[in-house]
């Protein structure tokens, strides 16, 4: 996890793209886990490949706006 205090804020614009990457492409739940475990680490992320999965699931649902996204990628980040 990420140490205490540390937070990553995405920018906004980035969350809305993965977001609808997420939302409109089709992909199944192993390839949308794929594509948050790339943009984390295109950004010196880890990820928790235990949370990935469940992370990716309130992602891809309807309910998950950019906060929501925001503490959900927060959760799965880890510091390199």
């Amino acid at each position: 996890m990420m140490a205490h205090g540390m937070v990553e804020k995405f920018p906004i614009s980035e969350l809305v793209n993965l977001r609808n990457e997420l939302m409109q492409s089709g992909l199944d739940s192993w390839q949308a886990a794929q594509v948050v475990s790339m943009f984390l680490s295109g950004r010196g992320y880890g990820v928790n490949s235990e949370n990935v999965s469940a992370a990716v699931t309130r992602l891809e649902g309807g309910g998950c706006g950019i906060e929501c996204m925001q503490e959900v990628l927060e959760k799965v980040a880890l510091v390199m």
